[in-house]
């Protein structure tokens, strides 16, 4: 499968990388009690779930569809944090 990974900034201090597939989920090794790493992309760029984020568990329900059923979504990650703050269904 061939995903595209465009980044395009937004003025909510956000990139996105539309039309994207999450390719794993794992815990963060340095800071598991914090956060779940991601990994997005045929070449992996590894972004992070806070998992003090008000809406945590919503954006890992749908990490885990996008990695279990490879299904795309458009995700927004703030810049110069690599924290993910949205993922959103494609138009």
């Amino acid at each position: 499968m061939i995903t595209s990974c465009s980044g395009s900034s937004s003025s909510q201090n956000l990139t996105w990388y539309n039309n994207s597939v999450i390719t794993n989920v794992t815990e963060d090794p340095e800071k598991p009690e914090e956060f779940t790493r991601i990994s997005i992309g045929i070449s992996p760029q590894i972004f992070y779930l806070s998992k003090k984020g008000a809406n945590y568990k919503a954006l890992l329900e749908k990490t885990n569809q996008s990695h279990k059923r490879g299904k795309a979504y458009n995700i927004g990650i703030e810049n110069n944090t690599n924290i993910i703050k949205q993922i959103n269904e494609i138009p």
